[in-house]
């Protein structure tokens, strides 16, 4: 399908413009052996991404995705969360990469005249020199970490700010994301969106929570707009 009278594109983070899991395992186990505690390997960690940092660590404590909030010790989270923060700070852009097709159509779409921002759960402080790392700064005109406001994705409050900061409106956007926070986010505020089926959707397939279009590779998103 083709989506009408559009002006702003809305794209997650990671999973979906950038693959940042080897980076983010690398800070992972960095806090865990500065813990004392078992670490774990990359696929395992992939697993855990895709709900902000504090979950991400919580999970790598635990060592599981699913778990009751009774099983964290607070005073040992705070502490392994300000590890890895600082750790992933020194590894942002190690090995950290755009997914293919990224580069080239986040410039068309620009070109096209779409207005582009990032809405994502990671901390706000890694996203700009994540975006000037990877060389596609520029191509973002506003976006929203997962600490920015009291609720994050899939809440829906994070598309509505960014939708009033551009002076755009939820039926002029469109939200591109990975996972299931991200659809949900739309969905709640009734906000189109697109699916990328390949990145950290925990396993499940994202035609499951309804965007209004799946694609399986990123340049395949310019086939939905003008």
């Amino acid at each position: 399908m083709k989506f009408t009278n559009k002006k702003a594109i809305h794209f997650d983070l990671d999973g979906t413009l950038i693959d940042s899991v080897p980076d983010l395992a690398l800070a992972v186990n960095e806090m865990l052996q500065t813990l004392g505690r078992e670490t774990f390997d990359e696929d395992t960690i992939r697993y855990w991404v895709g709900n902000g940092s504090q979950m991400l660590v919580k999970r790598a404590l635990v060592g599981k995705r699913e778990f009751d909030e009774e099983e964290i010790d607070e005073v040992l989270f705070q502490k392994a969360h300000r590890i890895f923060l600082e750790a992933y700070d020194k590894h942002l852009c190690e090995s950290t990469k755009a997914f293919a097709g990224v580069m080239d159509t986040l410039q068309e779409l620009k070109k096209r005249g779409y207005r582009l921002s990032i809405i994502t759960n990671k901390p706000a402080q890694f996203v700009a020199p994540i975006l000037e790392g990877l060389g596609f700064g520029d191509l973002i005109e506003s976006y929203l970490g997962g600490d920015c406001l009291p609720k994050k994705k899939p809440d829906p409050l994070p598309l509505v700010t960014m939708c009033e900061r551009m002076g755009v409106s939820i039926e002029e956007s469109v939200m591109v994301g990975d996972s299931k926070n991200d659809i949900l986010a739309a969905n709640a505020c009734a906000m189109q969106s697109i699916g990328v089926s390949y990145g950290y959707n925990y396993g499940e397939d994202i035609h499951t929570y309804n965007p209004t279009v799946v694609v399986s590779k990123f340049e395949e998103i310019l086939d939905s707009f003008e």
